[in-house]
């Protein structure tokens, strides 16, 4: 591979340091490779993937001194491997190759190849051993102060201490550089609480590999070196069994049948924990039926174990949600949204998003209930007009219940949103024909706002004119002569939109309003997570009794007679 008119560099970042997490490419690229320019311990890691080429070797603080051979070898013709740990872009040596080659009067067209070849940084691979802790906004700092000042390195420390970034620690500490990591702890104290996670690794994926899950607190009592990655969470991090974990997302909606995100997500998915919603306490009072009621009692300690106290037995699901809420907090189980501006940390908003409209029939708004739900919203919420004659309506809150209060008492009907059962009814003629309006209600009633592998709209009409375009929605009703029709496995969108199959007709109402909440009570059992209705009922072919023409016919064998 010599004798070439120009070399080539090829810039590898081999990963954490076991071949598994290596890329083929970067395997591939050092033993294509004339010469070998790395670090000592580097070089040993990669020695399993070595033939015969020449090696260079340096020590730790001589990644200029290689960065210069590797270029001048190059410039020979030769194929040259520059080998780093993790990503060769990331604190790695890539930057110094192209700034030693740009000093030269290099240009990519006429000089030397360079191929950067991508590895897993620490960032990447300590973080999966921890569990999931740079789920949101991160950042890496090197707290190596041989090629950047100290007072820009804790400059950057300040910045993402107050941003709330997840940190990255790397070059934490050496054998002559200690004070920098006890300096760093004490700059994100100033903005973090003591007991924010941290996650220390040490030779993530290699044969020493060792992790320690700690706090900001306590993570100078372990051993921490320049083989170690400390990740520090930010204000929304916890700990679960073991796991370190970062939430995707500050600002968390939930609706009537969702859990109140002050809840961390590893307690708001057990039921118990759900008393503010329709469905949860539901679920609640079934579970307590001949049991002796009882207050919440005082949680566990150890509240990363996922452990929720059951909510006390109100029937009210908002007198649930404001007295369950608050003894949680005040256990020490649910942190509260509202953080103090001198703590330095942002806020964990809560946005309470539901459906109101006027009612299941009814489309005509009041002048009084228009002005409630902009007082409602303010400047910080949102309103939003749907197609289906509902208003989406968005507010930061953590009083939930007082909003739903207030848009009852003006007579609007409250919904969840998301994936729910929403009935849909065209409007009656202005209620003109309105002989079937009490079923679509009671449909609403039974139904409306149940949980779902995927949203789901139930299309109502109230005579056989079907103006409402119930016929194309996945589940829909007509209204005809006193007996309704029934409908499934509609698509109304799409390129391949189709009509729903009529699966019933002349239903009497009682027979009508139990057929489509049983099939709806079947989709919602046994149809696989974010399954919509028309392709559940298009790949089972039968649901609640009602077939589809799709599915195969009985074959019946020919007669001997020929009849």
């Amino acid at each position: 591979m010599a004798d070439r008119k120009n070399g080539k560099l090829l810039v590898i970042g081999f990963g954490p340091g076991h071949f598994d997490h290596m890329s083929q490419r970067a395997k591939k690229a050092i033993q294509e490779s004339d010469v070998i320019v790395g670090y000592n311990t580097y070089v040993d890691i990669i020695r399993g993937l070595l033939i015969d080429q020449e090696i260079v070797r340096t020590g730790m603080t001589e990644e200029v001194s290689r960065a210069q051979e590797a270029v001048r070898q190059a410039e020979e013709g030769k194929a040259v491997a520059v080998i780093s740990s993790g990503d060769a872009g990331v604190y790695g040596m890539a930057g110094l190759v192209y700034e030693v080659l740009i000093q030269k009067g290099w240009k990519p067209e006429d000089g030397v190849e360079v191929e950067v070849i991508p590895g897993i940084s620490a960032i990447n691979s300590c973080a999966s051993l921890l569990g999931s802790p740079v789920m949101h906004d991160a950042c890496t700092i090197s707290l190596s102060d041989h090629l950047t000042p100290w007072e820009l390195i804790s400059r950057r420390i300040e910045a993402a201490a107050g941003a709330d970034f997840v940190i990255a620690l790397y070059n934490p500490r050496s054998g002559r550089r200690t004070r920098q990591i006890v300096e760093t702890r004490r700059i994100l104290l100033e903005h973090r609480s003591p007991d924010t996670p941290v996650g220390l690794v040490k030779s993530a994926y290699r044969e020493r590999e060792h992790t320690v899950l700690t706090t900001l607190d306590k993570m100078l009592e372990h051993d921490i070196g320049m083989l170690t990655t400390v990740i520090i969470g930010n204000s929304t991090t916890f700990v679960h069994h073991g796991l370190m974990i970062t939430p995707r997302g500050y600002q968390r909606k939930y609706t009537l049948d969702k859990t109140v995100q002050e809840l961390k997500p590893h307690q708001r998915l057990k039921p118990e924990a759900e008393p503010w919603s329709l469905t949860g306490g539901e679920q609640y009072k079934a579970g307590r039926q001949g049991e002796k009621e009882e207050t919440v009692t005082a949680a566990s300690d150890n509240t990363t174990s996922g452990e929720v106290p059951p909510a006390p037995g109100h029937s009210s699901p908002s007198v649930l949600a404001s007295e369950a809420l608050r003894i949680l907090q005040a256990k020490g189980v649910v942190e509260t949204s509202v953080v103090s501006e001198t703590e330095g940390t942002a806020p964990v908003l809560s946005i309470f998003e539901v459906a109101v409209s006027t009612g299941v029939a009814e489309k005509k708004w009041t002048s009084a209930q228009m002005s409630l739900l902009a007082e409602i919203a303010g400047e910080k919420g949102e309103i939003e007009y749907t197609p289906h004659h509902r208003i989406l309506i968005r507010v930061p809150t953590d009083q939930p219940e007082g909003i739903v209060d207030r848009l009852k008492s003006e007579g609007l009907q409250v919904d969840p949103v998301g994936d729910t059962v929403q009935v849909k009814a065209c409007d009656f003629c202005h209620g003109d024909k309105g002989e079937s309006i009490p079923y679509a209600e009671e449909l609403h009633r039974r139904i409306g706002g149940l949980s779902v592998p995927k949203e789901l709209k139930i299309g109502f009409n109230g005579c056989a004119m079907a103006c409402y375009g119930a016929v194309t929605e996945e589940i829909g009703v007509v209204f005809r002569r006193g007996t309704f029709d029934l409908f499934l496995g509609g698509k109304n969108i799409g390129r391949n939109a189709h009509p729903a199959e009529r699966v019933a007709e002349g239903l009497a109402p009682e027979e009508l309003i139990d057929a489509v909440e049983k099939v709806v009570r079947e989709y919602a059992e046994k149809a696989q997570p974010n399954e919509r209705f028309n392709k559940y009922f298009k790949r089972v072919k039968e649901v609640a009794g009602y077939r589809s023409s799709e599915a195969p016919k009985p074959k019946i064998p020919e007669l001997a007679c020929g009849e």
